[in-house]
Formats: C-alpha cells, sequence, structure tokens
C-alpha cells in the first residue's frame, strides 16, 4: 500500500479469537500478534467458551485489554463461538484465529489485500505446523469421498473450493450477508468447509494467499471438550441437507462412519435444517453441481 493513510481507510480488523482450555497458548498468540509489526488498525475479540482451566484469567489485567474485547461463555461450541466474536467485533474484515498461533510482520494487510481490492471475499494464509515451518498448506480441497487434502503453493493468490478455519480472513459484508458459521452446527467440525462452500455458492470467491504464512500449533490432545463421532457426523449431514442435492445426500449419509446414519438423519430432521435449506437455495447464485464441476471434485 502507497502510505499510511490508505491502511488506515482501508478499515479496522478485527481478530477473533475462541478459546477453550489453551494454557498458554492463547497468551503466546496475543503476544504474537502485538509485537509483530502492522501498520494496519486492528482490535481483538476472545472468546472464552467455558475454559475450566483459567488460560484467559491474564486477560483481566492485561495492559493491552483496551485493545481487547473478551467475554466468556457457556461451551456453545466453535462455530457458535465464532458468530458470537463476530456479533462483538466492529472491524470491516475479521479474521478468525485458532488460539495457538504465531504471526510475522505485516501479515494481516497482506492477507486482507485480496479482500481489500475486490479480487477476494475471504482468504486463508499459508498455514505451517509450528514445529516443521517448511510444512506449509495453501487452502484446502475436497477429495472423491469429501476428505480434506492441503493445496499445494502456487506463486500468486488462487481460488481454493475450501478455507481452513485456523485463520481466515473474510469481509464483514460477505460473513452477516450469508449468515455467518452455521448457526446449528454441534461442538467442533465442519464449520470451515461449511463457510467456505456457503461463500461460493452464494456468489463470493475464496482465495489462499501465499504470501503470507503463519504458524499453527498442530496438537496431538484436543482442548475444545468431548469432540465425538456423533457431533461431527451430524455437522457433516447437516451440511449436506443445507447444500447438497438428493443424490449427494444419500452419497454423505453412506460416508457416515463410526455413528448410525439413521439416527444422525433423524436428529438433523429435526432441526431448522428444511427451511434454510430452502432459504439457502431460493438465494444462492450457484449450485452444488456448479461447485464440484468449478473445482474437479468427483462426488
Amino acid at each position: 500500500m502507497d502510505s499510511m493513510s490508505e491502511l488506515q481507510n482501508s478499515g479496522l480488523v478485527s481478530l477473533i479469537i475462541p478459546v477453550r482450555n489453551e494454557g498458554n497458548n492463547i497468551k503466546k498468540t496475543l503476544d504474537s500478534a502485538f509485537h509483530v509489526k502492522t501498520e494496519c488498525p486492528f482490535e481483538v475479540v476472545v472468546i472464552d467458551d467455558g475454559s475450566t482451566d483459567g488460560c484467559c484469567q491474564f486477560l483481566l489485567t492485561d495492559p493491552r485489554k483496551e485493545k481487547i474485547y473478551f467475554h466468556r461463555t457457556r461451551h456453545i461450541g466453535l462455530a457458535k463461538a465464532k458468530n458470537l466474536g463476530a456479533q462483538f467485533a466492529r472491524g470491516d474484515f475479521f479474521i478468525f484465529c485458532d488460539a495457538h498461533l504465531t504471526f510475522e510482520d505485516y501479515w494481516i494487510e497482506r492477507l486482507i489485500e485480496p479482500i481489500r481490492q475486490g479480487v477476494a471475499d475471504a482468504a486463508n494464509p499459508g498455514i505451517a505446523d509450528s514445529r516443521f515451518p517448511d510444512r506449509v498448506g495453501y487452502g484446502t480441497r475436497w477429495t472423491n469421498r469429501l476428505e480434506i487434502k492441503w493445496n499445494t503453493k502456487k506463486e500468486t493468490a488462487f481460488e481454493t473450493p475450501l478455507l481452513a478455519g485456523g485463520c481466515l480472513a473474510i469481509s464483514r459484508k460477505a460473513f452477516f450477508d450469508i449468515d455467518g458459521f452455521d448457526r446449528g452446527f454441534q461442538v467442533w467440525g465442519k464449520e470451515d468447509e461449511e463457510i467456505a462452500l456457503k461463500l461460493w455458492l452464494f456468489g463470493y470467491k475464496c482465495y489462499a494467499v501465499p504470501d503470507v504464512k503463519i504458524c499453527h500449533l498442530f496438537r496431538s490432545t484436543f482442548p475444545y471438550g468431548k469432540v465425538t463421532h456423533d457431533h461431527v457426523n451430524y455437522n457433516f449431514l447437516r451440511m449436506a441437507y443445507s447444500h447438497f442435492n438428493e443424490n449427494r445426500i444419500r452419497k454423505c449419509k453412506q460416508l457416515i462412519k463410526h455413528s448410525n446414519p439413521a439416527v444422525i438423519e433423524s436428529l438433523v430432521l429435526r432441526s431448522d435444517v428444511l427451511s434454510q435449506r430452502r432459504r439457502y437455495f431460493s438465494r444462492r447464485k450457484y449450485d452444488d453441481n456448479w461447485y464440484m464441476e468449478k473445482f474437479s471434485i468427483p462426488f
């Protein structure tokens, strides 16, 4: 960008960080965010979703607390915690961050540049394993069984079918226009896949920005409460009912493992998913056939 005034005119950025039992990770993430260089005005929204380890207690006396909005919830689940963070955020751009990241200088302005320029509406940086920083993924895609696979690097920013939720930038306008993350998802799982799919179907664009790299701590233990196969499979089938044609829904049911597909389907159909399906179908720009063909996904 050409000047400080141009950067400031690009709008406030809100870093939205859902947290649950992160130990010292959240403090390290905030230390990194405030330590690296940036000319972008930003705030931080921390949603402590029912932590029991006191990991966010330091925020009550943190000297940076004027730039940090802190709110506690009673374990509402990851998608709902992210949506709540967006409700409190004041920025023109949102960057949803896991609570175990480290950043590099000027990452914010470079990540939101394609959004600010109108090329993209949401974007991923390169996401590296903090223990092996040369191992980097650039957005994600589905295989023929709707399994997640990282994209490989390209020289310039490029379209990606899916976005990794660990560090996901999106314009405020696009986020609220598509109604954010699915409000009926349980606990954890599929929220990043669903929002990227929804963005594309509603006429928005998702990009990977290889010029930016953040480091992500991939952990052997999982702090976000008790997540079962039933939770993930429920979210998976809810996503299918929200966006896919009937043939693809049948195929999704056949992919369900470690749960009873009939029971999961019954629970999904008791929710508001069919009314959501009608609402989404009535206003989306593209259908799931277009999406699968565009990204050569044989499903």
